[in-house]
């Protein structure tokens, strides 16, 4: 009886070592995974990379994240980062941009949530309102297609031109305008050179994350964008991550009062999507 009663007792001596063991291990793995809450987050040099560090950024760190913001100066390398993992999310880019690239690159990407975007305005040196502008003059536009829509709608909604109704407004080109009564001549040029055009021409349509780089005021301009919400740029993620933990408290943070506080009073002029009206 002595030995098995001394069996019993080594043996639930040892069972009870092994519990406590791995108690403290589960324990270990659960503060490392605390210490894992690391995010990078990219963006362009600029205001959406001031936007991230000024307005998501602090509420990512009450929520017991590390946060990196990693800046980059073209629009093709955000995405690869996001995809291949160096980076968590991004912002930099509008739906429709967000679409063709991931189709062209094989890429399985998504945006989260649209953010408060710098709008297009249409500058002059030459006009100080639009109800000034004569007969016959100059305007600069995007060359490209996308953008060149958005300027076009946006001297339509000025009363300057009236485009076929028939016409996909995200696609709105030249060739669609039914009514010029001012006889503007377009000049198309390449976006990152409209800013400089404000001094040649008599109006130029300049995209507001370039005329923002050129330290141009936004609220300067003779008449604002009223952006469509594809236009609007969004926090990106890879579709695989969309509903994790990360994602969503990104999201839950961009729909805080903090966050519209912020912008406000840091980012006046840039138009807000329909979800924040």
């Amino acid at each position: 009886m002595k030995k098995w009663l001394s069996l019993f007792i080594l043996l639930f001596v040892a069972g009870t070592l092994a519990a406590c063991g791995s108690t403290e291990s589960s324990g270990s793995e659960d503060a490392g995974s605390e210490e894992s809450k690391e995010i990078k987050i990219g963006a362009t040099a600029g205001p959406y990379s001031d936007m991230v560090t000024k307005a998501i950024k602090p509420g990512l760190e009450e929520k017991g994240y590390k946060v990196e913001v990693v800046e980059f100066s073209d629009y093709i390398q955000p995405n690869k980062a996001l995809d291949n993992g160096d980076i968590q999310a991004n912002l930099f880019q509008h739906s429709i941009y967000l679409e063709n690239f991931e189709k062209e690159n094989n890429m399985e990407l998504t945006g989260l949530i649209s953010v408060p975007t710098a709008p297009m305005g249409i500058y002059s040196n030459t006009y100080k309102s639009v109800d000034e502008v004569k007969d016959g003059s100059t305007v600069t536009v995007p060359n490209d297609p996308t953008n060149a829509a958005r300027a076009f709608n946006t001297l339509q909604d000025q009363g300057l031109i009236k485009v076929d109704e028939n016409a996909d407004p995200l696609t709105v080109s030249e060739k669609d305008i039914v009514e010029n009564p001012k006889n503007l001549v377009f000049q198309p040029i390449e976006a990152g050179q409209l800013p400089r055009s404000v001094d040649s021409a008599d109006l130029a349509a300049v995209p507001g994350n370039f005329a923002l780089a050129a330290k141009m005021d936004l609220l300067s301009a003779l008449a604002l964008e009223n952006m469509l919400d594809p236009y609007r740029n969004v926090v990106a993620v890879t579709t695989a991550n969309e509903s994790s933990q990360i994602a969503q408290d990104i999201k839950a943070i961009v729909e805080s009062d903090e966050f519209e506080t912020i912008i406000d009073e840091e980012f006046q002029g840039f138009g807000k999507p329909e979800w924040m009206k």
